[in-house]
């Protein structure tokens, strides 16, 4: 239906001197919807969230929000707040200084301020740190700080550009599932830009893959995994097997081979490695058609080594033309 789609973009191409850019971006956005922008560096992503900010103008196209163009307004008279992976934060400003600005800007009386920012404080575990700096604060604790400030000028979008990336694993995994809750609990309309497929499959509603400039897959994290549409898409979602033959390649996950001692009907192999992962083990078997992966649970490897023999056969398996290539 039309009434829910918060944020739409019709044919937006926006192209720079050298030749990069995106061209032909069309997508809607559903109200309380996180979208993930995911592809490799130079695809585009970050350039179709800055059109959307207003950092960038569009060559062509249309950005609509509730379905009124906003591509020929400055962001500050947007609808959106951007929090980027540097954080910026002002130096020389408290955390309660920081997050005052916008509301200063805003004409907000003092005790309404205060009232918001107490809040805002609670809801990203902050409370009590109104009176530090910027530099006294750990990475996951000033990305906090950035995420209330753009909440508290309650943007139709919220666009956040990578912003974890300058995080430490553990943390990083923290505040994503953070900033899931906060985003359903405030039912926000998120578009979130990361190169990290791990990242995208863990917090979106769906995401948007992309290849030099151009969409190549829009879909839930479970259809895009499941489903890729092409070799590109199979190569970049997830691990994947790839075995070429006469007319066509067979693409299939890991987790989708199975591996037996011995000879059997099936594809010949040899165990070349073993990997204990936690609760499974990647075993690794050098075969006719190249190196293939298999995931299986940890109890059942005890008798794999390397240098056996053994068989390989798959439960399912997704199939591509020939000629398709796969630049990454």
């Amino acid at each position: 239906m039309a009434e829910d789609i918060k944020l739409e973009i019709r044919n937006m191409t926006k192209k720079y001197k050298t030749g990069d850019g995106v061209e032909n971006i069309n997508l809607k956005v559903r109200k309380g919807e996180l979208v993930t922008l995911l592809g490799p560096s130079g695809c585009g992503k970050t350039t179709i969230l800055r059109t959307i900010a207003g950092f960038l103008k569009c060559d062509e196209g249309e950005i609509l929000i509730d379905g009124k163009r906003i591509d020929h307004l400055p962001p500050e008279k947007r609808p959106t707040a951007m929090v980027f992976q540097n954080y910026n934060l002002w130096p020389h400003m408290t955390v309660y200084e920081n997050l005052a600005f916008g509301l200063k800007l805003r004409k907000v009386p003092k005790q309404e301020r205060d009232r918001q920012i107490k809040e805002i404080l609670e809801l990203v575990k902050m409370s009590g740190m109104e009176k530090k700096y910027p530099s006294q604060l750990s990475g996951g604790q000033q990305q906090r700080i950035a995420i209330a400030r753009c909440l508290l000028l309650k943007p139709d979008v919220l666009l956040l550009d990578e912003p974890f990336s300058a995080l430490d694993a553990k943390i990083r995994s923290q505040m994503r599932e953070e900033l899931r809750k906060l985003q359903i609990d405030l039912k926000i309309t998120v578009v979130f830009v990361t190169h990290d497929q791990e990242e995208a499959m863990a917090l979106s509603d769906r995401i948007v893959v992309m290849e030099k400039g151009h969409i190549v897959q829009v879909d839930t994290p479970a259809n895009i995994y499941e489903n890729p549409i092409n070799k590109y898409v199979a190569s970049f979602i997830g691990e994947m097997n790839f075995i070429e033959l006469e007319d066509k390649t067979i693409a299939v996950r890991p987790e989708h081979v199975s591996v037996k001692s011995g000879e059997g009907n099936g594809i010949k192999g040899t165990v070349r490695a073993v990997m204990i992962l936690g609760h499974y083990v990647e075993i690794t078997v050098d075969s006719e058609y190249g190196i293939i992966k298999a995931y299986v649970p940890n109890e059942s490897v005890v008798s794999y080594y390397p240098g056996e023999s053994v068989t390989l056969s798959f439960s399912k398996f997704l199939e591509y033309p020939k000629d398709e290539k796969v630049v990454m």
